[in-house]
């Protein structure tokens, strides 16, 4: 598979999804016009990949995100959604999810994330999210 790498704009963020690393970074902001086109190739990769690994396969995905809209918010939680049935598959599968140490919002969002997936390996990362 070829690596996935789409440069962020002034509304979509930074995809650097590096299939033999087995690392999915996601960075920036996130509100395009069109969520659904521009998660599209995203969720089409990562369903392509996951299907790929065999039993006990690890991933590490890294969402560090600033602001996210609530149709960005429908499509991460899909994504997240697809972790989480592949760790339920049994592959191993680590979100860290970045957030700023004073946003309550986005660190609240994760620890939703956690509550609904509970087959993820979850890691609340606090840092400096740019």
């Amino acid at each position: 598979m070829k690596d996935l790498h789409i440069p962020p704009s002034n509304e979509t963020p930074e995809v650097d999804f590096r299939y033999s690393e087995h690392r999915l970074v996601i960075r920036g902001e996130s509100y395009p016009e069109n969520a659904m086109s521009f998660y599209a190739p995203i969720r089409n990769s990562l369903q392509d990949y996951l299907a790929s690994l065999g039993p006990g396969d690890k991933v590490t995905v890294a969402i560090a995100l600033r602001y996210f809209n609530s149709s960005s918010t429908k499509l991460i939680r899909a994504l997240v959604a697809m972790l989480n049935a592949a760790a339920l598959g049994g592959k191993q599968v680590v979100l860290d999810w970045h957030h700023d140490e004073d946003d309550d919002m986005m660190s609240e969002f994760g620890l939703d994330l956690q509550e609904e997936h509970s087959a993820l390996k979850y890691n609340a990362v606090v840092t400096a999210v740019s």
